[in-house]
């Protein structure tokens, strides 16, 4: 239990990484009712963004100087393909059946993979990610690395901006409603094509922060990390209840955590020693959702069709 206090502080990293990606995936949903299948290749192309920014830099630059370029640089990046994604393959087929967008969504997942290992040939394994400088920080029996602070401050920082957005711009009304009813929002005069764009870019540049975070984090990235994380995000995002944008970060934050609570006891649990450690984390979360979905079929913030109707 001396472990207890360090498996809830990896938790809530984790949980913060899955939510800022998570956030993508539930305002596109809760706009225009589509599954972004490819949010979690924008969300590595916006890594893969801030190294390129990294790499062009003078040789010698501080890591910290650096940080503001290469975080505008994976949100641009993000954005820019976010937005064509947008523009050219999913409003073309928003009056389409519900499977023609996924395919399309599917398609440009595979699309940017390849185009991220063709444009980086090293790519072929993981590229190494600049690390903040300083060393471990103690906080009793916690050690955190500085990457970690800089996720730790950075998310609840993206999700106080977007509450405020959401809640009181005129822009962020118009998603409100939108979401609620495009036809009449688009009768009272709102341009309902720029709140998707709007929505699209706002998930991007997000993805494109836990990006970088990611990399601060761990050190490297790679073009094969878009595909689990964007999943384990989506879950996080199906968890909370899809089409909040609360419940995206607070469905990622409880995913972390349990994630890292099984990852690191279910050994001790009798007759489950071999279904713990590292290797079985995917499988714990995706439990976590069957679990929580059968109690609660909308999500743990999400509210009933028959309510909304």
């Amino acid at each position: 239990m001396h472990e207890l206090p360090q498996q809830l502080v990896n938790g809530l990293l984790l949980g913060s990484m899955y939510g800022l990606i998570a956030i993508g995936y539930t305002m596109v949903y809760g706009i225009v009712q589509l599954i972004n299948f490819a949010h979690g290749e924008i969300f590595m192309t916006g890594g893969f963004g801030a190294l390129t920014v990294w790499l062009w830099l003078p040789a010698g630059t501080s890591v910290w100087a650096a940080l503001p370029l290469m975080l505008i640089g994976a949100i641009f990046v993000s954005t820019t393909i976010a937005i064509g994604a947008e523009r050219f393959a999913y409003r073309p087929l928003r009056g389409a059946p519900r499977l023609a967008p996924l395919i399309t969504a599917i398609g440009l997942s595979l699309a940017l993979q390849q185009a991220v290992w063709a444009w980086y040939p090293e790519a072929k394994s993981a590229r190494s990610f600049p690390e903040l400088p300083g060393g471990s920080i103690h906080i009793g029996s916690v050690t955190m690395q500085p990457g970690d602070i800089f996720l730790l401050i950075t998310a609840p920082i993206c999700m106080v901006a977007l509450g405020y957005f959401v809640m009181k711009t005129r822009i962020g009304r118009g998603m409100q409603a939108t979401a609620q009813d495009p036809d009449t929002a688009k009768l009272m005069g709102i341009n309902t094509d720029r709140v998707i764009v709007v929505a699209f870019a706002i998930g991007a540049a997000f993805a494109g922060i836990a990006a970088v975070a990611r990399g601060l984090k761990y050190g490297q990235i790679d073009f094969r990390m878009g595909f689990i994380l964007g999943l384990k995000a989506f879950t996080a995002a199906v968890l909370g209840g899809i089409g909040n944008i609360y419940g995206a970060m607070i469905g990622g934050v409880v995913l972390g955590l349990a994630e890292s609570m099984a990852t690191a006891y279910i050994n001790d649990v009798p007759g489950m020693d071999k279904l713990g450690g590292q290797s079985w984390a995917d499988v714990w979360a995706f439990v976590l959702l069957i679990v929580v979905l059968l109690v609660r079929p909308q999500g743990l913030l999400g509210e009933r069709v028959a309510d909304r109707a």
